[in-house]
């Protein structure tokens, strides 16, 4: 069990360094070749921060446990907005601009819900696997046609974070060059030592491989955007915050279930547990965040503290349910009369709260 343990961690670490290396090596080549700031941040680092979710549903699907490739991205999402948006809104509120209300929310609701429409017949074929990535370029190229009218200040944004250094222009690029190669090699073992150990750890827990993904390969692929948000928001820079969890909820869903489709054999089975619970949780989340991130365009304290309570809740869920415990019909019958009913009319007072509030000012 030990030598698992310290498998499944390495495999995580690696996933994480090779994310990193992998984004800054290819976005200070990419510069050289002359590609601008701006292109780069919207493409290279956006793809870049969900390699670890991409290696890792490429290696299982490929190796025959697809419930982890589809636990993986609904629990990172799930995990992006709950936990992360959670956390970032108790450690300071968060301020929402309007484009993500507006825009990038009702694009990440609209993604899953296809995904849903795409699973009901039980698999992500290769077909739906190409509109998915199809679907990933039409909105990246959306997003730099949007960002070009503040590309003074992305780019400068975007240079300060991965061009500090002054170094000669030959040594920077042998730098950036091995950075590529030793971050794509990282991620291919990782993904591999992730993926082995996390099927033996399944069997010996009595879990199966799909609570496994949707838990802590979730969890675990998810820590760079964890750090990432956390940071913008003790930083101040709220807005990043939220749009990093956004951002990779759809690149989730539109690059890594794309690409992992196109690439398989059979494309991605899809259980009937994931149809039935954790698509409609996901596509649940998302919903919840159009009138929460309408109350005035800040997410509160109390609001974020709701969304950490739901991921404590529906992580409890997976857990009582993968040991078939004895309280599971009592505990879904505290969500279905309780939790639930209370939710939607929290959200209903809220949006009608805001909504008289913007009437009141116009």
């Amino acid at each position: 069990m030990g030598t698992l343990i310290i498998q499944f961690i390495a495999g995580l670490v690696f996933l994480i360094g090779g994310a990193e290396l992998l984004v800054r090596g290819s976005s200070r080549l990419a510069s050289f070749v002359g590609i601008p700031p701006l292109i780069i941040g919207l493409t290279v680092v956006a793809f870049g921060t969900s390699s670890p979710e991409l290696a890792v549903s490429l290696r299982s699907s490929l190796e025959g446990t697809p419930d982890i490739a589809m636990g993986n991205v609904i629990g990172s999402n799930i995990f992006n907005i709950l936990l992360i948006l959670g956390i970032s809104a108790l450690i300071r509120p968060l301020l929402v601009s309007g484009q993500l209300v507006r825009l990038d929310v009702p694009i990440m609701l609209g993604v899953s819900l296809l995904l849903l429409f795409f699973a009901l017949n039980g698999s992500i074929g290769r077909v739906e696997g190409g509109i998915l990535f199809i679907g990933a370029l039409a909105y990246t190229i959306f997003l730099i046609k949007l960002a070009f009218n503040d590309r003074k200040g992305r780019d400068n944004e975007f240079s300060r974070q991965y061009f500090r250094n002054g170094k000669k222009l030959s040594q920077r690029l042998i730098i950036d060059i091995f950075f590529i190669i030793v971050g794509l090699l990282l991620l291919v073992f990782g993904s591999r030592f992730l993926i082995s150990s996390s099927v033996v750890l399944a069997g010996l827990l009595g879990v199966g491989e799909l609570v496994i993904g949707l838990t802590i390969i979730a969890a675990g692929t998810s820590l760079p955007e964890v750090a990432t948000s956390i940071t913008a928001s003790l930083k101040g820079e709220r807005d990043i915050a939220i749009g990093n969890a956004v951002g990779s909820n759809i690149f989730n869903i539109l690059v890594v279930l794309g690409l992992t489709a196109l690439v398989s054999p059979g494309g991605i089975p899809v259980s009937p547990a994931v149809l039935k619970f954790d698509m409609p949780v996901m596509i649940a989340v998302a919903l919840a965040c159009l009138p929460i991130f309408f109350t005035g365009g800040i997410i509160s304290r109390w609001e974020g503290a709701l969304f950490l309570a739901y991921y404590v809740s529906y992580t409890l869920y997976l857990i009582l349910e993968a040991s078939a415990h004895e309280s599971i019909p009592f505990f879904g019958m505290i969500f279905q009369i309780f939790i639930i009913p209370l939710t939607v009319i929290t959200l209903i007072v809220i949006s009608w709260q805001a909504f008289r509030k913007k009437s009141g000012r116009s």
